[in-house]
């Protein structure tokens, strides 16, 4: 069975890389390439020009091309993964991966290089000459000690960051670990005892990175196959192994382990065994980084030490050492102030910015990609998992930062903070357009209640609440449920403690709230034992009454169950006083920025009164992110040339508008590739009093809108902000299932903030 596994598992991984078209990379042009016009400009003649400009101020190329966000990976093919000296040729699909991995995890561009030359100094040769099309070199699976020369070589050589991701890479992410797990075991860097196995490229770089977190030189020791690296040996020495040579009459590992602190494997499997484990200290930390087996396996170490704390190169066992929470997000930083290095400065503010990342609430988005496990800093959760979104806001601008105060930054940045917001934005699309909103958020402290307040999604919204904004949340749900939840979750925050929790099964104020739904709903068919009914079972309509009572400032609800279910209570106990729910507003930020949609939820078939008050409300929430709307009514019929039903109900709509005079761009009725292509509008309908492209749809049904939404999120790979429950006085918003914490946290913010601010 276990054969056949491995069988099956080596085929999916050669279709992997076979179908539907061979390897891992492509490369696609950035600019159109439509007409003769955007020939001569990508090419004779147009091109001439910025050759020009370079040759006059070879810094402009990061201007006029891709040289500023571009990285070579150069192997040989020396010394790859676990396989040895298999040639260039046989490297180039780990070269490809790890071009994948950069763009990725930190949008860089790169090209796979692999060279057939095994001499150093002719291989430093040959990437020195590559330096005019890269902005960076990233040196990958070249066996030691030709990896010290080669880097060394190029780094001397070149003006450009060299970066040897086996050594670096390595040395940086085994910093943060150690970092942490020195946190967790109560010690300090000062004061430990090291034993490393492993006097490779990595090794060496991993225990100078320790020498410069505060590791005393003279508490290192090195073994190897050849046993410890002692003061007079001779055989296979080279002088980075020298540099760690103890005075000592020991030999073994055996001998040198007692009394060992951390131990730091990069060698093979079962180097480590059990009875040296015993010998350690209390709360022992055990990196046994060795792939695919490590020096010892976890279950054989806390079998002799149950406080270990343990790190292994494998996704199968908690604490992955893994480059990609590296190597990405330092050459990130690098790139985006022109450094001319990768110095220390800028390693070690990369293990800062990895260990506080750890130590901090897990993103929902980390625990949605490793559901199941438990990402809680202790022990078990020393590093952040690689698709942590925040990485590359924090770890990149700590980079910059330090890259910066170095003095190696020949493009510094003006603003970093607005650097920072700007990567963040690139993981979580929604975050810059979003900005506005947040900002306003911050100066209104709103209660926002949260109908399914036992949901994960809700929980991490809660907790990211109270770490980025003032309002206040309230969950409903059953105490103990909660709390179960949130420390499953890896959340600090807790019931009572932290936010105020209604337990519909035992709530003080269960009375009040019946009371109060019978009184708005007695001559409407629910009597005394129904609204008790639905006071105990139904989380919507007791957020609902909270917001009527004043106990909270709006409702957020609807992450399990359908739309016009949840409509329906919110009618009932929230539409008076004048409010009434208007429409759903969906905005849609695809890769050319954001594009609202309305009616998505609420009028299956509204009048021409509605759709006009949907634009009304579309153009009032679209100035909320800080946009100037543009709105386009759109149908089949197109500028009166169809008497169809939808033609006339917009029309009328138009009308209606046209009556008001609001101060905001529309036009209709019309297709929605006229209203998305100025050039095409011109020529069926010239002078429309519509400018540009249009960023708010508004159809005459809730099957055109949503149908047009669920496309451009499938298909088009837009991100929902929404749905925006419009009409309500900001008192209600009905979310759909499919939403995500981030998705409800950008929910609570535009609850946070009262309507009127942006009247």
């Amino acid at each position: 069975m276990d054969e056949r596994r491995q069988d099956n598992a080596r085929q999916e991984a050669l279709d992997y890389h076979e179908f539907p078209r061979p390897g891992k990379l492509e490369i696609r042009a950035t600019k159109p390439l439509a007409n003769g016009r955007d020939l001569s400009r990508a090419y004779s003649p147009g091109v001439a020009e910025a050759c020009l400009e370079i040759k006059a101020d070879p810094a402009t190329a990061s201007r006029y091309t891709s040289r500023a966000n571009l990285v070579a990976v150069v192997s040989n093919g020396t010394a790859v993964l676990g396989l040895g000296n298999i040639g260039a040729a046989a490297s180039k699909p780990v070269m490809e991966g790890k071009a994948v991995l950069f763009k990725k995890f930190a949008n860089i561009d790169c090209f796979d290089i692999e060279v057939n030359e095994s001499d150093p100094e002719k291989l430093a040769e040959i990437v020195c000459a590559l330096e005019p099309t890269f902005g960076a070199v990233n040196l990958e699976d070249i066996k030691a000690p030709d990896c010290f020369i080669v880097e060394k070589l190029c780094r001397e050589r070149m003006n450009i960051p060299v970066f040897h991701d086996d050594q670096h890479g390595t040395a940086i992410v085994v910093g943060a670990a150690a970092t942490n797990a020195l946190h967790v075991a109560g010690k300090r860097f000062e004061d430990i005892k090291v034993v490393s196995t492993g006097g490779g490229a990595a090794g060496i770089a991993c225990l100078n990175m320790l020498l410069k977190l505060g590791v005393k030189r003279e508490n290192v020791w090195l073994c190897d196959i050849h046993g410890l690296v002692y003061k007079g040996r001779v055989e296979d020495m080279t002088a980075q192994k020298a540099a760690f040579a103890q005075n000592s009459t020991a030999r073994t590992l055996a001998e040198v382990i007692e009394g060992a602190d951390l131990f730091l494997g990069l060698s093979g499997p079962g180097v480590l065994k059990p009875e040296m484990v015993a010998k350690m200290t209390r709360r022992p930390i055990i990196f046994a980084l060795a792939n695919p087996t490590p020096e010892i396996l976890p279950d054989d170490a806390r079998a002799v030490a149950p406080d270990a704390i343990i790190a292994t190169g494998r996704s199968d066992f908690p604490n992955q050492v893994n480059n990609v929470l590296c190597f990405p997000f330092i050459f990130r930083g690098a790139l985006d102030v022109g450094a001319t290095t990768i110095n220390a400065e800028m390693e070690l503010a990369c293990i800062d910015g990895i260990a506080k990342l750890a130590r901090t609430t897990t993103a929902a988005e980390a625990a949605a990609a490793y559901r199941g496990e438990t990402l809680t800093f202790g022990a078990d959760y020393l590093i952040p998992k690689p698709f942590d979104p925040r990485l590359v806001g924090i770890v990149s601008s700590a980079v910059a930062r330090a890259a910066m105060e170095t003095g190696v930054a020949t493009r510094p940045l003006d603003d970093l903070d607005a650097y920072k917001r700007k990567l963040d934005s690139s993981v979580f699309r929604s975050a810059l357009i979003m900005r506005p909103v947040f900002e306003a958020s911050r100066a209104a402290d709103r209660r926002i209640v949260f109908a399914e307040g036992e949901d994960e999604r809700v929980l991490r919204a809660a907790n990211a609440m109270l770490e980025e904004t003032t309002d206040v949340p309230i969950l409903i749900g059953r105490p103990e449920v909660v709390a179960t939840r949130c420390e499953r979750a890896g959340l600090p925050i807790r019931p009572e403690r932290d936010f105020e929790i209604v337990n519909p099964e035992n709530d003080p104020r269960y009375r009040d709230y019946w009371e109060t739904y019978h009184q708005l709903m007695a001559r409407r068919g629910v009597s005394p034992d129904i609204a008790r009914a639905i006071m105990r079972t139904n989380t919507t309509a007791i957020g609902a009454v909270m917001v009527h009572r004043g106990e909270a400032d709006s409702l957020i609800c609807g992450t399990f169950g359908q739309y016009t279910w949840h409509l329906r209570y919110i009618r009932e106990i929230l539409a008076r006083d004048g409010l009434s729910p208007v429409g759903a507003l969906s905005m849609i930020i695809l890769e050319d920025g954001p594009l609202f949609i309305a009616d998505t939820q609420c009028h299956d078939d509204p009048t021409p009164m509605q759709v006009m008050e949907t634009v009304v409300g579309a153009a009032r929430h679209v100035r909320r992110f800080g946009l100037t709307p543009k709105i386009a009514l759109c149908c089949h019929s197109q500028f009166g040339n169809m008497d169809s039903y939808t033609g006339r109900k917009m029309r009328e709509a138009l009308a209606l508008l046209d009556a008001r005079q609001p101060d905001f761009m529309y036009d209709g009725e019309m297709h929605v590739d006229a209203a998305l292509d100025p050039d095409l509008r011109e020529r069926i309908f010239p002078k429309s009093r519509l400018e540009g492209v249009a960023n708010v749809l508004v159809f005459p049904g809730t099957d055109a809108a949503s149908g047009v939404r669920n496309a451009l999120k499938m298909r088009a790979n837009g991100l929902e902000v929404g749905p925006i429950l419009m009409g309500m006085g900001n008192r209600a918003h009905i979310v759909t299932p499919s939403i995500t914490a981030r998705g409800l946290l950008n929910m609570s913010a535009l609850a946070g903030t009262p309507v009127a601010h942006y009247s």
